[in-house]
């Protein structure tokens, strides 16, 4: 009997996996350690090179940091998004 009601449900827990999936895979980058010793490279390349300034730069870091803790970067200048 629970194989009758189960059928109808498989695409859609189906895809609820593959979501979880998805998200754990994207958790697992943002705080991998060579991407954001990656990031944090560019970001000082970019301030030796003058294309971001002293503040851009620490916004930027800070950026990473929230990333890699979990923070939400909702409130920082820079909308949270990441530049390259």
């Amino acid at each position: 009997m629970g194989l009758l009601f189960g059928w109808p449900l498989a695409p859609v827990k189906g895809v609820i996996r593959l979501g979880e999936l998805i998200q754990e895979q994207v958790e697992r980058e943002m705080r991998d350690p060579a991407r954001i010793r990656r990031r944090l490279e560019e970001i000082e390349r970019l301030k030796a090179a003058g294309a971001i300034s002293e503040d851009e730069a620490a916004r930027e870091v800070e950026l990473v940091f929230q990333r890699m803790t979990g923070r939400s970067g909702a409130g920082a200048p820079g909308g949270g998004r990441e530049r390259g």
